[in-house]
C-alpha cells in the first residue's frame, strides 16, 4: 500500500474517530453506573444478600424506618454496620442509618438504655427495639415485631400435664416459643385451677396434648372462652380427649379413633409407619405459597362435623394410600376393609366464624383480629380456631423436620390475624460447619506435616544435586 497525504488524514481521521468513540463509550457508561446497580453474591447460601424472607418483609413493611447505632469514631464497625444496612437500603430506600458516638451524648444513651458499643435502636411508627447482635436474623426479627401492630398473647393451658411451650424436653415445645418470642409474640402459660377465667387480653389460646382430664369447670372457663369470641389453638393427639369433648361439640370437630397410617414414608426413609408425610396442602390462607413438606409423627384423624355456625376447612390431608388404624399397631400392619378408615383423612383444619357480640350491643370487636367487610364496608371481627390431630410436630425433636417450623409460625400468624406475615419464612441459620472424621483427619495433618515435607525436601535435594553434577 502506497503511504500518500490522503491515507495518512484517513488514518488520522481513524485514530480521532476512535478516540471520540471510546471516551464517548466510557461516560456512557460511567453514567448508568450512576443510575442503574447490578450485584451478584458467589458466597455459600448468599451470605451477602438478604434472605427471602427478609425481603419479604420489607416489601409489608409500609413508611419509613429510622436506625440509630451507638459507636464511637471506630471505622471498622463503622463500616461493617453500614455495609449491613445498605443491603436491607437496596429494598427499601427509605431506611435511614444515622450514627451517635455515646461518648458525646451521654444523656441520649441512658435515656434508650444503651449499654454497649454497637448497639441499634430500631424505630419504626413511633415504637423502637434495641438489637446487640449486628446480624440479619436479629435486624429482621426486630422490624417483624416493630411491624405487629399491638400486643399478641399466646396463653398455654397448664396444670394437666400439657407440654411446655418453652420447655427443654425433646415433647416440649421450647425451641418453638422461643421463635414466637423472637417474632414478638408473648408467651404466657395459665392454669385454671388458680385462675378461674381466661385473661381478656389472650389473642389465641392453646391446648396442647393435656395428658389428664380437665375438671368440668376447667372446660366451661374454656368453652366460655370460645363462645365469647376467643381464638383457639388445639394441638390434640390419638386416644383420649381427656374431657374436651364438649369442646369438640362446640366447634363442629369429631376426632377419629385410632390413628393415622402412612406407608409412603417408607420413600424418605421413615420406617416407623406412624409418621405421615404431608406433601400437598388443600386451598388455605395457613399454607398460602406453602409448599415444603411436613412431618407428623402421630396423628389422630378429624371429621368436620358440618356445625353450621363454622365455616369449616382443611389445610393438613394425608394422601389417599393412608388409613386410620383402629385395631393394635402390631405386627404387619395392613388395611382392613370395613374395620379401618381408608385415606385421604383430614389431620388439620381452620375455623372461622364472626365474632359474637358479648353484651349484644356489637360494642365487643376484637383488637387482633383480621377483618372482613360487611354490607356497609365496615370490617367484622372474625374468630379462628386451629384444630390439629398432632402435637408432635412442634415438638423440640421434630421442630426442625421439612417445614413444620414455618408451618408453626404460619398457624400462629393467622390465629393472631397477623395475615402479612404467614407467607415469610423463617430464616434459618445456614450450616456452615465441616465434620471430618477421625481417618480423614489423620491423612489429612499426616499429608501436610510428614508427606509434604519430605516431597519439598526431596524435590529441594534432587534440584541441589543434578545442578551440582553439571
Amino acid at each position: 500500500m502506497e503511504v500518500t497525504k490522503k491515507s495518512r488524514r484517513q488514518v488520522r481521521l481513524q485514530n480521532i474517530t476512535f478516540v471520540v468513540l471510546l471516551l464517548a463509550i466510557v461516560g456512557v457508561l460511567a453514567w448508568l453506573s450512576t443510575r442503574y446497580h447490578y450485584q451478584a453474591d458467589w458466597t455459600a447460601s448468599g451470605r451477602n444478600t438478604l434472605s427471602e424472607s427478609s425481603r419479604l418483609l420489607l416489601k409489608k413493611i409500609d413508611g419509613p424506618v429510622a436506625i440509630t447505632a451507638f459507636v464511637r469514631d471506630t471505622p471498622a464497625l463503622r463500616k461493617s454496620i453500614t455495609e449491613m444496612l445498605a443491603r436491607y437500603q437496596r429494598y427499601k430506600h427509605n431506611v435511614t442509618l444515622t450514627f451517635v458516638n455515646p461518648d458525646l451524648e451521654p444523656q441520649r444513651v441512658r435515656e434508650l438504655g444503651v449499654t454497649r458499643e454497637g448497639e441499634l435502636v430500631i424505630e419504626y411508627q413511633g415504637r423502637s427495639e434495641k438489637i446487640a447482635d449486628l446480624t440479619e436474623e436479629a435486624l429482621t426479627n426486630a422490624l417483624q415485631r416493630l411491624a405487629r401492630s399491638g400486643e399478641r398473647w399466646l396463653v398455654f393451658l397448664d396444670g394437666h400435664g400439657e407440654r411446655n411451650p418453652l420447655g427443654q424436653a425433646n415433647h416440649d415445645l421450647g425451641s418453638w416459643g422461643h421463635e414466637l418470642e423472637n417474632k414478638g409474640i408473648n408467651i404466657q402459660s395459665i392454669n385454671l385451677a388458680n385462675n378461674q377465667q381466661i385473661p381478656d387480653n389472650t389473642t389465641v389460646l392453646v391446648i396442647a396434648d393435656p395428658q389428664v382430664d380437665l375438671f368440668p369447670g376447667e372446660i366451661a372457663a374454656v368453652q366460655d372462652y370460645v363462645k365469647r369470641g376467643g381464638n383457639l389453638l388445639w394441638l390434640a393427639e390419638p386416644g383420649s380427649l381427656h374431657g374436651l369433648e364438649p369442646l369438640a361439640t362446640q366447634v363442629g370437630v369429631r376426632f377419629l379413633p385410632g390413628m393415622v397410617v402412612d406407608p409412603t414414608g417408607r420413600l424418605f426413609g421413615i420406617s416407623n409407619p406412624t409418621f405421615t408425610v404431608v406433601a400437598d396442602y388443600p386451598a388455605h390462607p395457613i399454607t398460602r405459597d406453602f409448599n415444603v413438606i411436613t412431618l407428623f409423627p402421630s396423628s389422630a384423624g378429624i371429621k368436620l362435623t358440618g356445625n353450621d355456625r363454622w365455616n369449616a376447612q382443611e389445610f393438613l390431608r394425608t394422601t389417599g394410600n393412608t388409613w386410620v388404624e383402629t385395631g393394635k399397631l402390631a405386627g404387619a400392619i395392613r388395611f382392613d376393609d370395613g374395620v379401618d378408615i381408608r385415606g385421604p383423612v383430614t389431620i388439620g383444619a381452620g375455623l372461622t366464624r364472626d365474632k359474637p357480640d358479648v353484651d349484644g350491643s356489637g360494642d365487643k370487636a376484637a383488637k387482633n383480629s383480621s377483618d372482613k367487610p360487611d354490607n356497609t364496608g365496615n370490617k367484622k371481627a372474625v374468630q379462628r380456631i386451629v384444630v390439629i390431630g398432632d402435637s408432635d410436630f412442634l415438638a423440640n425433636a421434630y421442630l426442625g423436620n421439612g417445614g413444620n417450623l414455618d408451618l408453626g409460625m404460619n398457624i400462629v400468624n393467622w390465629l393472631a390475624s397477623d395475615d402479612a406475615f404467614i407467607s415469610i419464612p423463617v430464616k434459618t441459620a445456614t450450616d456452615l460447619t465441616l465434620e471430618l472424621s477421625d481417618t480423614l483427619k489423620f491423612i489429612i495433618g499426616a499429608g501436610f506435616l510428614v508427606v509434604l515435607p519430605i516431597v519439598l525436601l526431596g524435590s529441594g535435594m534432587t534440584i541441589w544435586w543434578r545442578r551440582r553434577k553439571r
